[in-house]
């Protein structure tokens, strides 16, 4: 998945957590999926800037250790929704 920013801002909360409301724009793939597959489909450019996020930051950090593990060279872990200060979409 190309984005016009040429960053992907991946949720990896559970998808309940992710439509109770997320950063505008980020894709939601629950960190417990992150690691059962090789190849994520969502994910097809392992040099894409990813930047990661969940609640608390206790997660993104787990699932930016395994989308690197996985060969992904270019992953932010930015912490937990509850600090961003930003809008929040809920579509």
């Amino acid at each position: 998945m190309k984005t016009e920013s040429g960053y992907i801002i991946l949720d990896v909360r559970t998808q309940q957590e992710y439509d109770e409301g997320h950063i505008p724009q980020a894709i939601c793939i629950p960190n417990e999926i992150i690691g059962l597959r090789e190849n994520i489909e969502e994910l097809p450019d392992k040099s894409q800037m990813i930047l990661v996020y969940c609640r608390s930051g206790r997660r993104s950090k787990e699932a930016a250790e395994k989308l690197a593990s996985l060969g992904y060279t270019n992953v932010i872990e930015f912490g937990g929704i509850i600090t961003w200060t930003g809008p929040i979409a809920l579509d």
